[in-house]
């Protein structure tokens, strides 16, 4: 008998959400490690209450989630899981340089006076190589472009050489440049071992991404390759009905280019 791939992360009967608010209700998902998913669906559809429970921020009401086999705080206490935002919370004020910023991914690597050591500052300058920001690392944050930032933050979670990685957006009001760039990182990362997934808006590019896509409306409606998930009939039934059944009740926030998009708490 063929043994089944090895499951980076194993998610069942999940129900989660808010007070008042039920954002997820029964969702079973399995990804397969050294694989890239995308997830897919309208603003308000969960992703983000998935993103929380995933990295242990949001107890779920009901079900289980494994990270390589762990509840999702301890898999974050053994670094196995890193985060990339859509949202920063830095103070672009602060003059914070660009390589302070990603050296902040080693932290689950250094002791307890947390001095960069060696390793430390070959992870983040071969981190920055590979995003295409060696040349800014003396940078503060502030004067980064929007793309430039969300390729620091993606090197900030490089550094932390987690083997499981979770980004939120992270193609949100980027060029074509940072796109392409932060697409070829994913599959470098992806042929190295590492499960990636992606929430996203960007229907179009999903065959040049993802290995597979999940396809999101509370419960999990499609789950497989892009091929055989965004058909019409699916994503009718994803975006089609978006929010007609909970009033807008979802999580749902602006963002800076007034798309609607879930907050992370």
């Amino acid at each position: 008998m063929t043994q089944a791939p090895a499951a980076a992360v194993e998610v069942s009967g999940l129900s989660a959400g808010y007070p008042g608010v039920l954002a997820l209700q029964g969702v079973d998902l399995r990804l397969t490690a050294g694989t890239i998913t995308a997830l897919v669906g309208a603003n308000g559809s969960g992703k983000s209450t998935l993103f929380s429970a995933l990295l242990g921020l949001r107890a779920p009401l009901a079900g289980t989630i494994r990270l390589y086999g762990k509840p999702p705080q301890q898999a974050r206490r053994r670094n196995v899981v890193s985060y990339v935002p859509q949202h920063d919370t830095i103070d672009h004020t602060f003059p914070l340089t660009v390589a302070q910023m990603v050296m902040m991914g080693r932290i689950p690597h250094q002791g307890p006076t947390r001095r960069p050591r060696r390793a430390d500052r070959a992870a983040v300058a071969e981190a920055l190589e590979q995003v295409g920001l060696a040349e800014l690392r003396r940078r503060t944050v502030g004067e980064l472009s929007g793309g430039q930032r969300r390729r620091a933050f993606l090197a900030r979670s490089l550094t932390q050489q987690a083997p499981l990685m979770l980004l939120d957006e992270p193609f949100a009001g980027v060029d074509r440049g940072s796109e392409e760039l932060i697409t070829a990182t994913l599959h470098a990362l992806r042929d190295a071992g590492t499960t990636v997934l992606v929430s996203t808006h960007h229907l179009d590019s999903l065959a040049d991404l993802a290995d597979e896509v999940v396809l999101l409306h509370r419960r999990v409606l499609a789950a497989g390759p892009p091929s055989a998930v965004l058909t019409e009939s699916t994503l009718a039934g994803a975006f089609g009905t978006v929010l007609a059944d909970d009033g807008g009740a979802a999580d749902s926030t602006e963002d800076g280019a007034g798309r609607q998009e879930a907050p992370w708490s």
